[in-house]
């Protein structure tokens, strides 16, 4: 049986990476300038190693023997050299020290390594051979004093056929991994069904992000694998992006230092078309997460009025507290590699977290530079669609319309309806606003740090006041000195507050499953998905199971792709539509969606009551949720039978 692991990695994969293993343990670090001992421990000759704790207990301080030993080495480092030639000739320690600093780059690099206190001294261990007893050769690190020599020592340990053994033993060992429950979507689906996921987790066991993508889309089209069994090696083909660009992004700052990133550009299928797709620029990007963005946006571009390919990409670079030419000099090094995948016919890239007018500014300059040509091809940046200012909001506006439209399916009104929103971003405070035009009472808005929440709920003066707070760089709680009414909760989500729906815009995963059990119990019946995957299989599970309403991002977050379409269209150019005009095809657009989604649900006997009756068509609140995935995978499918094995 597949297993989850608590930081949502996968059981059962001799294959996982060693960083994402231990990613989610703590590392205990003491206080700088501390000198420690690098020897992994006391040998193979030691019964008690294989018995010590992963984790040790609160920090200690280093004893009274080592502080004398740590003062001893600073006073020899100011003896005269000549003193220091004698000192040489006596019996030295055999154990050599290397100061602390290094400590937190180690942490950094090597996720599998801690520091803990045995018999008295600081040492630096390797959790995974350490606690199953797999020791290694003493002193594996080496005693050399030199940084770069320590490094290299722990980067061969790391990569040590021992260690490795060590790693497949701790996935394999049953009684060592904390297992809240099999997969969601294991026990519901067919054999079938199932084939598709372990061939996924079999391929790709170590992108966690992706295979839990994987997994909810086969969820929701186990009903249509099952009447065709032919979509199965559909699916499997689908699963395989067409093409997984990966590639250094090497920049210099503004101190003339310079650093390289990863550059990750997924063009996942183009049956339909060419592509579209975000780019995205966050410490966390990775492969995992480009090929789960992708695969959304193939689905959510498959189910949008507009039929085309889907993308994603973007890179591990961080934008915040950058300079404008620091993200100049990374956006023209990033575009460098990628353009020649860029092109009206090929890719077009928008607008992700990360990325706004200014990036995509950057990036098409110098698209244009190599390329030669002035195609106004990106979507995003306003200079290149003159015509229209409703760009950046259409994603944010089309999640509000989606709204109102479950809520007229549900014979309710959006006015005075409070809501939840997550996110802090350009998605966010369009939210805010679109939700205060059409008279529903906005609440919350959150940051990494916490949420604020207003309870007279937030007008169009709170909100460019607001703006002006993440203009200027300042903190959420400025927001509380000047309106009492409200308050900034520190390390905390926004679930809790009372609510009638809720719209996160946050990031990946951002409702685990005790946010969704808060959600339920605060009064949340529709919850309108404003990022990709915003909850948690175990969230989606408690949510299903309070009968809410969940509108996927794949349906809801059309808005941008609708809007991405009507910018490339050169008669939209000419006759600059006015935002009124803008505004009522955004709507248009999403009432085709929300309803081809309900179509493909009740096909497939989603709906629990009769059809014609509008009040209960939504009454299965799976109807949204898989209906959306079967459209969309319908859609697809059909073109790729249609054009071969390619």
């Amino acid at each position: 049986m597949l297993m989850l692991l608590p930081g949502g990695g996968l059981g059962m994969n001799p294959t996982m990476d060693d960083m994402n293993l231990i990613q989610a343990q703590r590392h205990l670090v003491r206080d700088i300038g501390e000198e420690i001992d690098l020897e992994i421990g006391p040998g193979d000759d030691d019964p008690s190693f294989a018995n010590t704790p992963l984790l040790g207990g609160p920090s200690q301080e280093p004893s009274a023997e080592e502080q004398g030993e740590s003062k001893q080495m600073s006073m020899v480092s100011e003896i005269p050299n000549a003193d220091q030639d004698i000192l040489k000739a006596q019996p030295a320690k055999r154990k050599k020290k290397v100061v602390k600093r290094w400590r937190e780059e180690w942490a950094d690099t090597y996720k599998w390594a801690y520091v803990d206190v045995k018999e008295g001294t600081a040492r630096i261990f390797c959790s995974v051979c350490k606690e199953y007893g797999r020791k290694h050769r003493r002193n594996p690190y080496g005693n050399e004093g030199s940084r770069n020599m320590q490094m290299s020592a722990l980067e061969e340990h790391n990569n040590s056929l021992l260690h490795k053994e060590a790693l497949r033993l701790q996935m394999a060992s049953k009684d060592k991994i904390v297992v809240d429950k099999p997969i969601y979507v294991k026990a519901l689906m067919s054999k079938t069904a199932g084939s598709i996921i372990e061939a996924a987790l079999k391929r790709d066991p170590h992108e966690a992000e992706f295979i839990q993508s994987v997994q909810e889309a086969v969820h929701a089209l186990e009903r249509v694998i099952a009447k065709n069994p032919h979509y199965v090696n559909i699916m499997e083909r689908l699963l395989e992006p067409e093409r997984m660009i990966i590639f250094r992004v090497p920049w210099v700052d503004d101190r003339g230092e310079t650093h390289v990133n990863r550059g990750f550009r997924v063009h996942f299928n183009q049956a339909l078309g060419p592509c579209r797709g975000g780019i995205r620029f966050h410490p966390k990007m990775n492969l995992s997460v480009a090929k789960f963005l992708g695969f959304q946006q193939t689905l959510k571009n498959a189910l949008s009025p507009y039929k085309l390919g889907g993308a994603a990409g973007g890179s591990d670079f961080d934008p915040k507290g950058k300079s404008d030419n620091e993200i100049m000099r990374f956006c023209q090094s990033f575009m460098n590699e990628i353009y020649r995948y860029f092109g009206t016919d090929k890719d077009l890239p928008s607008e992700e977290m990360g990325v706004g007018i200014r990036e995509m500014g950057f990036l098409f300059g110098q698209y244009r530079r190599l390329a030669g040509n002035f195609q106004g091809s990106f979507t995003g940046p306003r200079i290149f669609w003159s015509g229209s200012s409703l760009r950046t909001e259409a994603t944010a506006y089309g999640l509000v319309f989606f709204a109102r439209l479950i809520l007229a399916e549900l014979n309710k009104d959006v006015k005075g309806l409070r809501c939840v929103v997550s996110g802090y971003g350009k998605i966010a405070m369009h939210v805010l606003e679109k939700l205060v035009a059409v008279g529903a009472l906005p609440i919350t808005v959150s940051d990494s740090k916490g949420y604020l929440v207003d309870e007279d709920g937030f007008d169009y003066m709170k909100i460019s006041f607001l703006r002006d707070l993440k203009s200027q760089q300042r903190s959420l709680r400025d927001y509380s000195k000047t309106y009492a009414r409200s308050k900034y909760y520190d390390e905390a989500k926004p679930w809790n507050e009372r609510c009638d729906f809720a719209i996160p815009c946050g990031s990946q995963n951002e409702i685990d499953q005790a946010d969704a059990i808060n959600l339920v119990n605060s009064g949340c019946r529709i919850l309108v998905e404003g990022s990709n995957m915003p909850c948690t299989p175990e969230a989606v599970d408690v949510l299903k199971k309070a009968n809410v309403i969940i509108a996927p991002a794949m349906a809801a977050g059309a808005g941008g792709v609708v809007a991405g379409e009507i910018e490339l269209n050169h008669e939209c150019n000419v006759m600059h539509w006015s935002p009124e005009d803008f505004e009522s095809k955004l709507q248009e657009a999403m009432k085709q969606t929300f309803h081809r989604a309900l179509k493909a649900a009740d096909d497939f006997g989603y709906q629990k009551e009769s059809p014609e009756s509008i009040v209960h068509s939504l009454s299965d609140n799976r109807a949204l949720l898989h209906g959306a995935v079967i459209s969309a995978f319908l859609t697809i499918a059909q073109a790729m039978t249609d054009q071969g094995c390619v």
